[in-house]
């Protein structure tokens, strides 16, 4: 400041000087006065061109002015330069934010104080069938229909959630939302929503499964009193002792494999899933299995009325890397039910498959009634029977197809099921090529 101060007053010096030389003292002051308004020309001129670069589109590069203006425009575009830095930044984080949210798995809705969609991601956009462009700017409440979700926005009592149905829900495809509003700003709203689908199956499936297990251990035990009541009051003789005394040990019994499944369940869902050390000689997995199933083959159908017709098919060339107790219990479940719902004369199958891309199929096929498309999706539920008396009658716990489904699910394979009402059914258990070992020697056995 103090040197463009100096300059100023030598130049107004030597145009004076100038002037006394040429005029004496009125050309020093003619001097003096046109060095004075030769500075204010140049120093307006340099004005009007750091206006008109305010003024420019581009004003990250100052112009060449000089002087105190050249100094402001400096001083400006650097401050201007800083401003944009942070407004990049800003803009940087705000996309950034913007992808974490479209990345979150909960679907998050902005809205303004009149409840119009300022902004949401794509999972809130598919919980509510919404178009993210398209319906920006249209007030929710025209776009999320269900009553329950009117009601509780106009409640303005936003501390709990609220459970509804998604646009996806079907009778055979369930799609349950969790939604909260959060009120936050100047009237604005955060919509969150969830998709709670597994929570609520889960849920009921809770719930059923109590429901199932109190209804399966009260039935013996009601007929278990009943028969402990009746031995204490009445006076029997003894053959309708022993009657009685038979009839309590079968609903003994029946209390007992229901336990005995239920800690199956509890064991394959809390221990670790079988390794590959293990290899299993499915031949002689497949003997235990044909003998258990003939011999319950022939308890209920014996051969002097009309027997089921068994066959199983050779023992592969190949063993089955795992558990040999778990593959020998989904087995056992899926040929025991076989014979069960099979009637008498019907046929029973089984067989050890290699597929073409290296799977191992275990397939069990019977001529019974067979189970209705809409009952194929259950089967593997705990406790779920196409037909609760037919099941009493055979003496199932409703557990069966669980286990199965359990096992085979620890060892990476799938349950595989099809079924024509009046022609039978085919259960497959498939395992992964990976679990395939060489066949074990005659002298190993599972």
């Amino acid at each position: 400041m103090l040197l463009r101060v100096l300059l100023f007053v030598g130049a107004l010096s030597v145009l004076g000087l100038l002037g006394w030389f040429w005029a004496s003292w009125p050309g020093a002051l003619l001097g003096v006065l046109a060095g004075a308004v030769l500075t204010f020309v140049i120093d307006s001129l340099r004005g009007v061109r750091f206006i008109r670069w305010t003024q420019a589109r581009d004003t990250t590069t100052p112009p060449l002015l000089g002087g105190l203006w050249g100094d402001a425009a400096y001083r400006v575009s650097r401050a201007l330069r800083a401003e944009q830095q942070q407004v990049r930044e800003s803009e940087e984080r705000l996309q950034e934010f913007l992808a974490a949210i479209q990345a979150s798995p909960i679907g998050v809705m902005l809205l303004d104080p009149e409840g119009r969609i300022e902004w949401c991601n794509d999972i809130a956009a598919a919980h509510f069938g919404l178009d993210a462009e398209r319906d920006l700017r249209q007030h929710v409440g025209h776009l999320v229909r269900d009553p329950g979700f009117t009601t509780y926005y106009a409640s303005g009592e936003y501390d709990s959630e609220l459970r509804l149905s998604g646009r996806q829900d079907a009778p055979g495809h369930p799609v349950k939302l969790s939604v909260q509003l959060h009120p936050y700003g100047s009237g604005r709203m955060l919509m969150l929503s969830r998709d709670v689908t597994a929570l609520a199956q889960a849920d009921a499936m809770r719930r059923d499964f109590v429901a199932n297990v109190s209804h399966e251990i009260r039935t013996p035990l009601t007929v278990l009193a009943g028969f402990v009541e009746t031995l204490q009051t009445l006076p029997l003789t003894e053959p309708e002792r022993q009657n009685y005394l038979a009839l309590m040990a079968a609903q003994s019994l029946r209390m007992q494999t229901l336990v005995d499944d239920l800690l199956t369940l509890s064991r394959l869902e809390g221990s670790p899933l079988p390794s590959g050390a293990e290899a299993v000689d499915l031949g002689a997995l497949l003997a235990q299995c044909e003998t258990e199933a003939r011999g319950l083959s022939n308890l209920l159908h014996p051969p002097e009325a009309q027997p089921q017709r068994l066959h199983f098919g050779p023992p592969p060339d190949f063993a089955l890397a795992g558990s040999a107790k778990e593959l020998r219990s989904a087995l056992s479940n899926l040929v025991n039910n076989a014979v069960r719902y099979t009637p008498g004369g019907g046929g029973i199958e089984v067989a050890c498959q290699r597929l073409p891309d290296g799977r191992v199929r275990l397939l069990v096929t019977d001529t019974g009634p067979g189970v209705a498309p809409e009952h194929l999706p259950r089967l593997g539920e705990r406790f779920y029977r196409v037909d609760r008396s037919r099941s009493r009658e055979s003496g199932g716990t409703g557990l069966g197809l669980a286990i199965t489904k359990h096992v085979v699910q620890r060892h990476g394979g799938e349950l595989q099921m099809s079924s024509q009402l009046g022609k039978g059914s085919t259960f497959a258990l498939v395992f992964p090529a990976q679990r395939v070992r060489p066949a074990l020697t005659p002298a190993v056995s599972a």
